[in-house]
């Protein structure tokens, strides 16, 4: 990632923060050189900082929709932070992980509802009933890759094989048609009319790549 983008990620986040309560510079450099720690491990290859700035260009068309911004923002920060594809719980972790980093600065109901977002993260299914738009937005946001044209999707196909390098590519066939087939039987992928457009984009994309690993 180019260092200007690096140092957008880093601003923002400590605006996203300071508007949420912690206004201490101090903490929120400290707690993104943890963030930028965490999503800079070698075995990412997808899930890395660069899938912030992705998913930040999404959040920049979209805040003015959303009840609390700042709250989806830093949920975004943290939703990935914990991230092992030997491993399942990730989306648990990184909700955690997140709560207990978060917690001396925010109030019991902000850290509760960064946990509620992130933890939606694992299935895409919205949970709860407090500001379902921002969920619904979050969600959208974090499958927006599904429905990019077909050469970027192809690169988050490439990067997301590099995070199971340790599988052999039957057992890899296997399981991310699984995934695959899975999403495809979703009524809808995106939950929001501003997405809805990429839905016939994300389904074309899918059925695409299943095909790809079928040969």
């Amino acid at each position: 990632m180019n260092t200007h983008k690096n140092t957008n990620l880093s601003k923002r986040f400590a605006a996203h923060l300071a508007m949420s309560g912690c206004t201490t510079p101090d903490t929120a450099l400290i707690l993104w050189h943890d963030i930028v720690t965490r999503y800079s491990e070698p075995a990412r290859a997808y899930h890395t900082l660069e899938h912030l700035a992705q998913l930040f260009d999404q959040f920049d068309k979209i805040q003015s929709q959303l009840t609390q911004p700042d709250i989806v923002a830093l949920a975004i920060y943290y939703h990935d932070i914990i991230y092992d594809p030997k491993r399942a719980g990730n989306e648990s972790k990184s909700a955690k992980f997140a709560q207990e980093k978060l917690s001396p600065y925010l109030d019991i109901a902000q850290c509760a509802r960064i946990y509620a977002l992130i933890m939606m993260t694992a299935d895409h299914k919205i949970a709860g009933t407090e500001n379902r738009l921002d969920a619904a937005y979050m969600l959208d946001m974090d499958l927006s890759i599904l429905g990019a044209p077909w050469v970027e999707y192809e690169h988050y196909t490439q990067a997301v094989r590099k995070e199971y390098a340790h599988v052999t590519q039957e057992q890899y066939r296997i399981g991310r048609t699984k995934v695959l087939e899975g999403l495809l039987t979703h009524p809808k992928l995106y939950l929001t009319e501003h997405y809805h457009q990429l839905e016939s984009q994300a389904r074309e994309n899918i059925s695409r790549e299943i095909t790809l690993l079928a040969d």
